[in-house]
């Protein structure tokens, strides 16, 4: 059962093609990305035949087993992984996701990789936040016994984002999985504290539904920025700071996002995964 290991910025994922996993399901999913027991990975990405016979289908597991709609630095993983193989060349292309289709780049011979992730949305229907229709912009949790001004956020996937006067890492640790949880996020969500430094500069500390306390992620990444911009705290063009790395964030008027970072190839190998079902 073949794999692949990428990275981006620190973020690590296992690339798998569905028809050498036929049989995987949140139970291999949590084997294989644990540590100790599996190969590790902060996620699976699974290249699966897309339902119309073209393009590229990609299907996005977090180390708990459950699946997310999208991934930014799973996306560059997966495209880099494409352009290794020579599936793609030089030139814009589809990649399909839960969330829809998004198009890719690989440049820079595969070191960089350019995403356009979507538009982001506010609105509170379409995160999902409880409550009524509104723009979730500025509004208050209490979390650990603390009052929270956060705002939310989708590219995809749910965000919420929390503006800090210094992003600590033990902070979004303590923090974030009360917050992943809160009720008002009926899906959950991913949580991000976000300190401006300047206008073309953020730095966030992250918390990623599903796998916890996280070096780097795109798609938080793109709903910080967006948020910052809609609330007038940074212009069209960021650089999102993260213990793992950097990322240029590019926000149009209509706040649709572009990504653009690196994609690392690790390792390739064989898993021998007989008794991974029973544990």
């Amino acid at each position: 059962m073949r794999f692949a290991k990428y990275q981006a910025l620190g973020n690590d994922y296992l690339v798998l093609e569905a028809a050498d996993w036929p049989a995987l399901d949140s139970t291999v999913v949590r084997r294989i990305c644990d540590r100790r027991f599996g190969i590790g990975s902060d996620g699976v990405l699974l290249r699966d035949d897309p339902a119309n016979g073209e393009g590229h289908r990609l299907r996005i597991f977090n180390p708990d087993g459950s699946e997310a709609e999208k991934s930014g630095n799973g996306l560059r993983i997966f495209a880099r992984y494409l352009w290794d193989r020579g599936v793609v060349a030089d030139e814009p292309f589809t990649v399909s996701t839960a969330a829809g289709d998004v198009r890719c780049l690989v440049g820079d011979a595969g070191r960089e990789v350019t995403v356009d992730m979507g538009r982001v949305r506010f609105d509170s229907r379409s995160i999902p936040v409880t409550g009524r229709p509104r723009e979730v912009l500025r509004e208050r949790l209490t979390a650990g016994g603390r009052t929270i001004q956060f705002s939310a956020a989708t590219i995809g996937n749910p965000h919420c984002v929390i503006l800090t006067e210094r992003a600590r890492a033990d902070e979004v640790r303590s923090l974030g999985p009360l917050i992943e949880n809160d009720p008002r996020f009926p899906n959950r969500t991913n949580v991000q504290l976000v300190e401006v430094i300047d206008r073309a500069n953020l730095k966030i500390e992250i918390w990623e539904r599903g796998a916890g306390y996280t070096l780097a992620s795109g798609s938080s990444s793109c709903a910080a920025a967006a948020v910052a911009r809609r609330l007038g705290l940074c212009g069209s063009r960021v650089t999102v700071h993260m213990p793992g790395g950097r990322l240029a964030i590019e926000i149009d008027d209509d706040f649709a996002v572009r990504m653009t970072g690196p994609a690392v190839r690790v390792c390739e190998g064989r898993a021998f995964a007989d008794d991974w079902e029973a544990a």
